[in-house]
């Protein structure tokens, strides 16, 4: 809003408003700009880390229950922010609850939902957030028509709503059986629950899958430590390389820089505005499709499906901007409302691939003493990225250009070559019998091997069974 760019951030105004010199591709770009916008994954990076310690001890709930309510503080002083200072703390809070409540809801979804269900109801995450996303930029299309030029305030503030119905509705919520068996062992209590889930009374041979897999994560002092041993390659690889892949897609070009982008090439502020909530209409269509699609098709087809659509639209938005948009002038309305058009078949490509299958994939993969380990590292990835991306992306819009779309390209090709060869299917594999995935696929069973598997079912045998002696001598 250009409101909002004149209160906190005048040269980047001065530069939109006045300054026909200055190359289209480089009017925003700002390092205070920059640093508002990175100081979120900065903040989340560090305490979705802090987030897995609290999910292991205390549960699930308590860490949604921390993120909502640091969320509303953050709304709340963003809102009524009177200098940049005050609006960057603000969003460093924000980042704070999105670093544990990113932590801890997939890990809670995965954990509650029935194995051929998981899937869809892991995605559904992605489609709140997508919903979110789009209520945010309806939001911002109307308040900026408020005379007086306050109407980022709202925008700002209303954040607190969904986070406040979080934090409340967390105190309501149960453990998940996982974590029950986790932190207190309690047998009858996970069996209750798991009833009460399934609907059924005869859910005793889940019971022992999680017993087992308790067992051995009650024996694991320093699960980042345990996630690097090699049996464990395979999960710690993809705890890595998906959120870091979900970034580098240019996914957040669209989601905080579209506004940016759409004025770059010519549109003016309410059109601009406008085009921003197409996007995520498409976007949150797509993450419909996925959670219809995601057990039935698999996670496989949904990722490649979505690469190769996600390729040939950046490909192509770089190649017409390469063409149309030059440093001076503006761009035709046609062409940029084709550009418009391939944003929406990129997002819809992210939405219903890389967007959900990045908080699923790497959750259900990893057993139950490294899980919310793994879950921290996806996390603290994706907002390491995100922050680099963020802190280079309008240098680098400025500097590359069009090229800069290539690039995000060129990296969508690699990830989608690194799922067809590298990333087995799962779905509707109970994730306490995953490690059979590693031990059959073609690359992953030279890294874990035999042993590292019959040690881990041993272990759990002996664990999970009072009357064995570890040590009989």
């Amino acid at each position: 809003m250009e409101a909002f760019l004149k209160r906190f951030f005048p040269d980047v105004y001065g530069k939109m408003r006045g300054d026909t010199e200055i190359s289209n591709y480089c009017k925003f770009d700002s390092q205070l700009l920059t640093v508002f916008t990175s100081s979120l994954y900065v903040a989340g990076l560090v305490s979705t880390l802090v987030a897995s310690s609290v999910s292991s001890r205390f549960g699930r709930r308590t860490s949604m229950l921390v993120g909502g309510a640091v969320f509303v503080a953050g709304s709340a002083i963003g809102g009524a922010a009177l200098n940049v200072y005050m609006l960057i703390l603000g969003r460093v809070l924000l980042g704070v609850g999105l670093g544990f409540t990113n932590q801890s809801i997939p890990l809670y979804l995965s954990e509650m939902a029935p194995p051929q269900y998981r899937g869809a109801f892991s995605n559904a995450f992605e489609l709140c957030i997508s919903l979110g996303i789009l209520i945010a930029n309806l939001v911002n299309y109307g308040v900026q028509r408020i005379e007086g030029g306050w109407g980022w305030r709202i925008s700002l503030s209303l954040a607190a709503v969904p986070a406040s119905f979080l934090a409340f509705g967390a105190l309501f919520l149960p453990e998940t059986p996982s974590n029950v068996l986790q932190c207190s062992a309690d047998h009858n209590q996970a069996k209750v629950l798991l009833q009460r889930l399934r609907g059924t009374s005869n859910v005793q041979k889940e019971l022992d899958d999680l017993i087992s897999a308790s067992a051995v994560s009650r024996t694991i002092r320093h699960p980042f430590r345990n996630i690097t041993k090699r049996k464990y390659r395979p999960q710690l690889v993809m705890a890595i390389l998906i959120p870091f892949f979900n970034q580098i897609t240019g996914i957040n070009v669209i989601n905080f820089y579209a506004p940016v982008m759409f004025r770059t090439i010519g549109l003016k502020e309410s059109t601009s505005l406008m085009s921003t909530v197409v996007t995520r209409i498409f976007a949150t269509t797509s993450n419909v499709i996925a959670i219809v699609a995601v057990d039935r098709l698999g996670r496989r087809v949904l990722f490649i499906v979505g690469g190769i659509q996600m390729i040939i639209s950046q490909f192509t938005i770089g190649v017409i901007l390469a063409k149309q948009l030059k440093d001076h002038g503006g761009m035709e309305k046609d062409y940029a409302y084709l550009v418009l058009t391939f944003m929406c078949i990129f997002v819809t490509g992210f939405g219903w691939s890389w967007g959900p299958l990045t908080y699923l994939v790497p959750t259900e993969i990893s057993p139950l003493e490294i899980r919310s380990a793994g879950q921290s590292i996806v996390v603290a990835v994706m907002f390491m990225v995100t922050f680099v991306i963020g802190q280079t992306f309008l240098a680098m819009l400025c500097h590359l250009k069009y090229g800069t779309f290539l690039l995000f390209g060129g990296w969508v090709c690699v990830m989608t070559v690194f799922v067809y060869f590298l990333l087995p299917e799962t779905k509707k594999i109970p994730m306490e019998q995953m490690e059979q995935v590693w031990r059959r696929h073609w690359f992953w069973k030279r890294v874990v091997g035999e042993e590292g598997v019959e040690v881990r079912t041993v272990e759990a045998a002996n664990l999970s069974n009072p009357n064995t002696n570890p040590n009989p001598n």
